[in-house]
């Protein structure tokens, strides 16, 4: 059946760790069937208190400001977020699974048979946070690309492909691509809740233990309790519990940035004349005004949002404080405000592109994130050939 479960002996405590598929109909049966037969003295749960009130309360989308998001750099971390539970949901949807389905069995067999059990994982904002915090401006675009194309796509797994992804070396060459594609979010996703993990469940009460977790974090998590036990590690984690602030290289970079490009500009003045000044200047604003332009059409934003992308476009690059998608976000709430019903549709709306462009919510940061993705690319396209200009 692709059982995926350790027993751990440390001490005299046992450990039994049963290793699930998030939206799978076998890992669901598994976790009941292991609990009632185990009847442990505490039941450890990969889930922590937010993403369990999410999934047994009345969602409450519509308290976000997002006009707020938007001014406080949080509309790329809003996107992802919704992006990763969009590929979840759909998953799930396939199957006849409600994400976290097996989670909340844990649950609610515990409270069945009157055994205590314990949110073991860490506060989902907090691993988002550390995540995006880790990440440059490209890795987040990469991110974000490597969600949308996962959510969006359009092929289903069959419920064996689901089972696979619990087998150990399926798993295992998983961890490794994402370790080369963007090494700081799997330390963060990965490695550092598997320490988290291991912490919070080594240290439950009780002589028999049984943890619920994504077979993902089962090899990580069972090395961090041996090295518990043996004394070679600590368990505290409160290093790996807090978001970190930005670098001073991090606030530096884009006034660095902007420094550049002015300064390109001013050499174009003062060694090749007038006309060359002019010259650079011209191409700058071709290059990002008309991609911050296209970036907006193409999250079919407000004609006025498109119209202040290409107008914006090349100040906000100059300008680190002022982004162009906050400005297109802005203008796109203004004319196009989310209704109630925006808020009922959105965890179905999140499944489909469709449903993305026609929820105002998530049209919304699209347009946001789309006329930002413009104007980075505008703006690498153009300095080189600011650059052989300056030199001719």
């Amino acid at each position: 059946m692709g059982k995926t479960i350790e027993r751990i002996q440390l001490g005299d405590r046992e450990f039994i760790i049963l290793g699930t598929a998030h939206v799978s109909k076998e890992s669901v049966d598994e976790v009941d069937q292991l609990i009632r037969e185990e009847k442990p003295d505490r039941v450890c749960i990969e889930i922590d208190e937010s993403r369990y009130k999410s999934l047994t309360q009345k969602s409450t989308w519509s308290d976000l400001n997002i006009t707020d998001v938007l001014k406080q750099g949080k509309g790329f971390l809003l996107l992802a977020n919704l992006v990763l539970a969009s590929f979840q949901k759909r998953l799930g949807l396939d199957l006849g699974v409600k994400p976290g389905e097996e989670m909340m069995t844990a649950i609610k067999v515990s409270e069945e048979l009157h055994i205590p059990f314990s949110f073991c994982d860490r506060e989902i904002h907090v691993t988002l946070r550390r995540a995006w915090s880790k990440t440059g401006f490209w890795g987040k675009n990469k991110m974000l690309a490597a969600l949308i194309s996962s959510a969006l796509v359009k092929e289903k797994l069959s419920a064996e492909e689901i089972e696979k992804l619990k087998e150990k070396n399926v798993l295992e060459n998983m961890m490794d691509e994402l370790a080369e594609f963007l090494p700081s979010v799997k330390t963060v996703l990965i490695d550092e809740r598997d320490r988290y993990l291991a912490s919070k469940i080594f240290e439950a009460q009780g002589k028999k233990i049984v943890a619920v977790v994504g077979a993902g974090h089962m090899n990580g998590l069972i090395d961090h309790l041996r090295q518990f036990d043996a004394g070679l590690a600590s368990t505290d984690v409160s290093d790996i519990n807090i978001i970190p602030p930005k670098s001073l290289i991090s606030k530096i970079l884009p006034w660095v940035v902007t420094g550049l490009i002015v300064s390109l500009f001013t050499l174009g003045f003062i060694f090749g004349g007038p006309q060359k000044g002019i010259n650079m200047i011209g191409a700058w604003l071709i290059a990002t005004s008309s991609m911050a332009a296209i970036g907006t059409i193409a999250a079919l934003g407000h004609p006025l949002a498109v119209l202040l992308a290409f107008l914006t476009g090349p100040v906000t690059p100059l300008l680190p404080v002022i982004g162009v998608g906050m400005v297109t976000g802005f203008v796109q709430y203004k004319f196009r405000k989310p209704r109630v019903s925006d808020f009922e549709k959105l965890n179905d709306d999140i499944t489909t592109v469709k449903g993305f462009y026609r929820n105002r919510f998530t049209h919304i940061l699209l347009v946001f994130m789309m006329s930002n993705f413009g104007v980075v690319l505008g703006t690498y396209a153009v300095l080189p050939l600011i650059a052989v200009l300056l030199g001719q």
